[in-house]
Formats: C-alpha cells, structure tokens, sequence
C-alpha cells in the first residue's frame, strides 16, 4: 500500500499522457527518478551510467559497482559504452524488479540488507576451543550452539 500511494503522489504527472512522460520511472527504496533517456530493450532497462548513484547510491568503478564499502564485480556484458544494464544487475545480485510500461521498480539489494540477520543463518567463523584446537561453527549446523563472547575493551 505505500508503493502505490508514494505513486499516486510522486509519479502520477509522469504516467499521464498529456505530460511529457520521460523515457523511464525509476523506483528505488523510498524515492522516484526520472528518467529522459534509457537505452531501448524489450526486456531490460538500460540507463546512462552517470545516472546510477542518483537511483540506487552506485557508482561504476574499476573493481565493479560499488556503493560505500561494497563493491560488486561486474561482467562485460552489463556495460556498453556509456550505458549500464540495470535491471541485468538487479536479477544477478538477487535483487526484485517489477516492470510496468516506462516504471520500473527495484526491491532491496540482499547484499545490502545482511540477508543472514533474516534467515537466523551466521556466518562461519572459527575459535579456539578449550583444549586449543580450532572449531568452525559450520561444523555445528543443524544443532542448536550457543555463542558466548567478550571483550575486555
């Protein structure tokens, strides 16, 4: 319900046909961004990579697309020149994408969101027991385990 009355209140001018729709609706997390000009493809949306960090907080580096400390490598084929394949990267991270006529709408980013803080799955990581040797938690999966830590700081 608030998707579709942030779209009543944001993006309703830009649907109507006698505004002058751009080319492409971006929804992202809690904000709208539009569009004049995507690369046309009948099935992914394709925009000017200079538009990334004002949709989704990207920006396109040597090492991929990063955003903050994350960076996410990137294939050949997600980048053509000065475009950058959207919607390819949001099925290859994992990420929802809706498409309806020019708008396009994109759910959370797993990478982002700590995806294991739903699932209730840590990550491994190993310690030390009581006799010294070294224990992964992966060893312990599908028993329950208890985690106790400390720290003098």
């Amino acid at each position: 319900m608030r998707r579709r009355h942030f779209l009543l209140i944001t993006g309703a001018a830009a649907l109507t046909p006698a505004a002058s729709a751009p080319a492409a609706t971006v929804l992202y997390g809690d904000h709208a961004v539009s569009l004049d000009k995507v690369r046309p493809d009948p099935k992914d949306l394709w925009v000017h990579a200079a538009d990334l960090p004002r949709i989704n907080g990207f920006e396109l580096k040597p090492q991929g697309a990063c955003r903050e400390d994350i960076c996410i490598p990137l294939s050949k084929v997600m980048k053509r020149g000065d475009w950058f394949n959207l919607s390819g990267f949001a099925r290859n991270i994992g990420e929802a994408v809706v498409a309806d006529s020019e708008v396009w709408s994109f759910g959370e980013i797993p990478a982002l969101r700590g995806s294991f803080l739903s699932s209730r799955i840590a990550p491994d990581f190993a310690a030390p027991d009581r006799k010294g040797r070294m224990v992964h938690l992966n060893g312990f999966r599908g028993k329950k385990v208890l985690v106790v830590t400390w720290a003098s700081w």
